[in-house]
């Protein structure tokens, strides 16, 4: 199956997810494309972090049709499982072996492996190799948990919530990390919290509130369709701040300067961000 032309590596129809009586996934639909990072945003409790669970073969669904890598994953076997890399977010790697020790013995698990010592440079760990892994800063943890995620040369790599608690220069280095196994062709799903982060990386994305995706496609066309008004700000002759939200914010201005007579005190323009679209999307606008 397609999507403009590109084969899916997940086509999700319908999907279904209930404990007890509360519904967590209520009708998701999500189709992502070989080779692209998809983003699924949402607050807590939306339902995302069930969804990649039944992406990943760990959770059962209750309805709903579920392809993964062209199989389903409720009923794949352990080959399909070497074909999908997960990076969870608590860590997973022994803490007294060193980073070559811990990446050489996650390769025994899977059939076609990745060189060990290539894996631990690309994740740039190499300098590190020799180092017990209790040694290591939280960024460069991190970043071994992705060479686990990696080393069996996935199709599909999921990364739930990366880079939480990171400082800002680890999140960045972070990020050039998942945009070089991207450019190698690796499907990448992420879940974040951080709106920054996930503009940075996703070609698409995916806002799921209370079960359901309520807004999907790239963020800037996210931005244009959800989030169209833009506010304008500017100073009055007596000192009074104004400030109007209109989706003709070229027009408003044009009206401000005849009224001014030229330059406009204290003028500026500002358009929605993504996370005000998300806020706006998940119901938590007010909250800000």
């Amino acid at each position: 199956m397609t999507a403009h032309g590109h084969e899916l590596a997940v086509d999700v129809r319908g999907l279904r997810k209930r404990y007890g009586d509360v519904t967590a996934v209520d009708g998701v639909d999500l189709a992502i494309r070989t080779g692209e990072v998809f983003g699924i945003l949402g607050p807590n409790g939306a339902g995302k972090s069930t969804t990649v669970e039944i992406l990943q073969g760990n959770r059962t669904r209750d309805g709903g049709d579920v392809t993964v890598l062209g199989a389903d994953p409720g009923s794949a076997g352990r080959a399909w499982r070497s074909r999908v890399g997960i990076v969870w977010q608590d860590e997973s790697a022994p803490a007294e072996l060193t980073v070559r020790e811990t990446v050489r013995h996650f390769a025994r698990y899977y059939p076609h492996p990745r060189d060990p010592d290539e894996v631990i440079g690309l994740v740039g760990l190499k300098e590190k190799a020799s180092s017990r892994t209790k040694t290591l800063s939280g960024g460069q943890r991190r970043r071994l948990d992705v060479a686990l995620g990696v080393i069996g040369g996935p199709g599909l790599l999921l990364l739930d919530e990366p880079t939480t608690g990171f400082d800002p220069a680890a999140r960045r280095q972070f990020w050039e990390l998942i945009r070089g196994l991207a450019d190698e062709g690796t499907t990448i799903v992420l879940t974040t919290h951080y709106l920054e982060e996930a503009e940075a990386l996703a070609h698409r994305l995916a806002v799921i509130a209370k079960g359901r995706v309520v807004a999907e496609g790239e963020p800037a066309a996210l931005r244009h369709r959800h989030g169209a008004e833009a506010t304008v700000e500017w100073t009055e002759p007596d000192g009074a701040p104004r400030r109007e939200r209109t989706a003709t914010p070229t027009r408003t201005v044009a009206e401000l300067a005849r009224r001014f007579d030229g330059e406009i005190p204290g003028l500026r323009i500002s358009r929605p961000t993504l996370e005000d679209v998300y806020l706006r999307l998940t119901g938590q606008e007010s909250a800000r």
